[in-house]
């Protein structure tokens, strides 16, 4: 059975994966043996509240955990921590799950991606777009060439933090911990782009904060283009209360659209008959249904990343490697680039390194 240790409770995707892991062990082969956080109140009450009756040591020091007989980590610790604790958990030999964003500044992912090669250990960023059938399905015609060449890809990603009460006050817009809502959350649908059709050259991205000062950029609309001329459009409404289309993808040979493929799309009840991803092919009739169903709340996705999680852990290839968390850090800040200097700019601009 592998062994497995959290480093930091911040992020709140943890308890959905490590307590589906927790139900079935049988299935999972994975046990939670140890857990540390730099908050030592909240590392207590994390475990009272999300684990009662499990046998989870709660360390005082990251390093007596990782002194300890675990295999690898997850760590779901403020991002301004990622960089440290992935170097510690590298040179202790532990396999690494790191939540989103990878890093702060692109200085310390390239030190994570560096000290994962020189440990020899093996790095998977958590990302539950990658994980959702759906999404795999789109990624698949995309690629495959079924509905011909795409033109246009359309992400639509949100949540309604307008409406949660403290918000301002959390680690989250805490520009030392997290940056802002936006680096925090685009690393999601951006990711998934990167994911599907693979690095683009250039963004155009305006950011704007409409709501609460204190959570800034909480509406941004960046525009990638790739080498081929294909145009992605990633759209992050941070003060999203309902809706229902997530994706949208242009091809020259028909349509994709999937709906209820984040937390405000799927808030609202819905129409049992409605599908949630469908394709139209030129010379069709009418659209094609997936048959891949969408959860009925947006916490399923999180839970599912169960599964491909622990096939990492057991020696499966990662979700997605710490290179590729690098290169979604750098479209990430490449948004502020283009959003600070007004105009398109590459993606592998120099100034990136600076942000």
């Amino acid at each position: 059975m592998i062994k497995a240790g959290i480093c930091g409770f911040a992020h709140g995707h943890v308890f959905s994966f490590t307590k589906e892991w927790l139900r079935a062990p049988e299935k999972y082969d994975i046990a939670v043996t140890g857990a540390w956080d730099h908050d030592s109140a909240r590392l207590r009450e994390s475990l009272e509240k999300n684990y009662p009756g499990v046998d989870i040591r709660a360390y005082e020091s990251l390093d007596e955990l990782l002194k300890s007989d675990i295999d690898a980590v997850v760590v779901t610790s403020e991002t301004a921590y990622h960089c440290d604790i992935c170097e510690k958990a590298a040179k202790a030999k532990k396999n690494i799950i790191l939540y989103k964003p990878m890093a702060l500044h692109m200085a310390e992912a390239d030190r994570i991606v560096k000290a994962v090669e020189e440990n020899g250990v093996r790095l998977t960023m958590g990302w539950q777009m990658r994980a959702d059938k759906q999404n795999a399905r789109i990624r698949e015609i995309a690629q495959n060439g079924e509905l011909g060449k795409v033109c246009l890809f359309r992400r639509r990603h949100g949540l309604a933090t307008h409406t949660w009460a403290n918000f301002e006050n959390t680690w989250h817009v805490n520009p030392v911990m997290n940056r802002d809502i936006f680096a925090d959350d685009s690393a999601h649908p951006i990711n998934l782009m990167q994911w599907i059709f693979g690095m683009p050259e250039t963004v155009s991205c305006e950011m704007s904060t409409m709501v609460n000062p204190r959570i800034p950029n909480d509406n941004c609309v960046a525009l990638f283009k790739y080498e081929n001329g294909m145009i992605a459009e990633i759209s992050c409404s941070f003060t999203t209360s309902a809706v229902e289309i997530t994706t949208e993808m242009y091809c020259e040979g028909g349509s994709v659209q999937q709906y209820f493929g984040d937390a405000p799309s799927t808030r609202l009840p819905r129409s049992e008959t409605q599908p949630g991803l469908v394709w139209y092919k030129e010379g069709d009739d009418c659209w094609t249904d997936s048959g891949i169903p969408s959860p009925e709340k947006h916490g399923q996705r999180l839970v599912d990343q169960a599964e491909p999680m622990a096939r990492f852990l057991h020696g499966e290839a990662p979700l997605c490697d710490a290179k590729e968390g690098r290169d979604t850090l750098r479209l990430v800040l490449a948004c502020y680039l283009s959003a600070k200097e007004g105009k398109r700019v590459s993606v592998y601009d120099e100034r990136i390194n600076e942000l």
